[in-house]
């Protein structure tokens, strides 16, 4: 690839809270999220404002050859321009405060939700709520024989 100095590479690798500074870590804890994917790296660079951006999917870091998890372009210029800097290390910081805060929220949401549990009046979703994990074991070994033995799940 022809190198060009008006862009900044992104890997999500870069962002794993589960691996250490030495493993490829380039932010601080606060900064860092777990299983970091290119999906929610370009979520967080779009919502902190960044415009000028271009992913490559299946890229393998060179340090990391195993793993095909994708990159990000920035270009400096934008990043000067959206977010006032063009330090590689302070859009790295930005960005990772940023998907935390993100999945923080994503977490709340959810939590809220569950604990709200179905609505006044929803008979079906309060019945699924209740069954226990047996219950569900024994409903998944059955459609697992059913499809085995060919038969259908319902008449039509």
């Amino acid at each position: 690839m022809d190198f060009n100095p008006d862009r900044i590479v992104l890997w999500p690798g870069y962002f794993d809270s589960k691996s250490s500074r030495r493993n490829g870590r380039r932010v601080a804890k606060d900064s860092s999220v777990p299983k970091p994917d290119l999906d929610g790296l370009i979520w967080a660079a779009r919502s902190l404002g960044l415009r000028k951006i271009k992913s490559d999917e299946k890229v393998s870091h060179p340090s990391r050859p195993h793993g095909k998890e994708g990159r990000l372009w920035v270009s400096c210029k934008g990043a000067e321009k959206d977010l006032g800097s063009a330090n590689k290390e302070e859009i790295m910081q930005m960005v990772g405060l940023k998907w935390r805060e993100l999945l923080l929220e994503r977490k709340s949401e959810e939590r809220e939700a569950t604990k709200a549990g179905p609505k006044a009046g929803d008979r079906r979703a309060k019945s699924q709520r209740k069954v226990s994990g047996s219950v569900k074991q024994a409903a998944s070994r059955a459609t697992a024989s059913r499809k085995s033995h060919g038969r259908k799940k319902w008449k039509k």
